[in-house]
């Protein structure tokens, strides 16, 4: 099953300096690289609506656990440890990734978990 990353373009972290790139603008890009050299889908929305969390990313694959993650860097750190839970995420029957085996950099990100979406109508 495909796993995608979801990346907020918008996102603004309190540092924000007007007239420079959104800081969600460069975690995509840093995330999209990432994920391409693993083989991973990334898809870009403007806004997923978690402005107080800054640099938001989600992680879902049909018929998994989804997860949204939240203030990120947006540096080079941060992408590759995003695409290396995604890669665990893919790897995993449910979506679900021990905790031991999480990468470093997306631990303390996680804010929210949701159970797959139900098969039947």
């Amino acid at each position: 099953m495909t796993t995608w990353i979801t990346i907020c373009d918008t996102c603004k972290r309190e540092d924000w300096v007007p007239d420079t790139p959104l800081h969600g603008e460069t975690l995509a890009t840093l995330v999209e690289a990432e994920a391409a050299a693993r083989g991973l889908r990334t898809r870009r929305v403007s806004c997923l609506m978690g402005c107080t969390h800054g640099c938001n990313i989600a992680i879902q694959a049909e018929g998994k656990l989804a997860y949204t993650l939240g203030r990120f860097e947006p540096d080079a750190d941060s992408a590759a440890a995003i695409a290396d839970y995604a890669q665990m995420h893919q790897a995993s029957d449910t979506g679900r990734v021990p905790f031991r085996d999480w990468p470093q950099g997306v631990k303390g990100h996680f804010v929210t978990r949701h159970p797959p979406l139900p098969q039947d109508e």
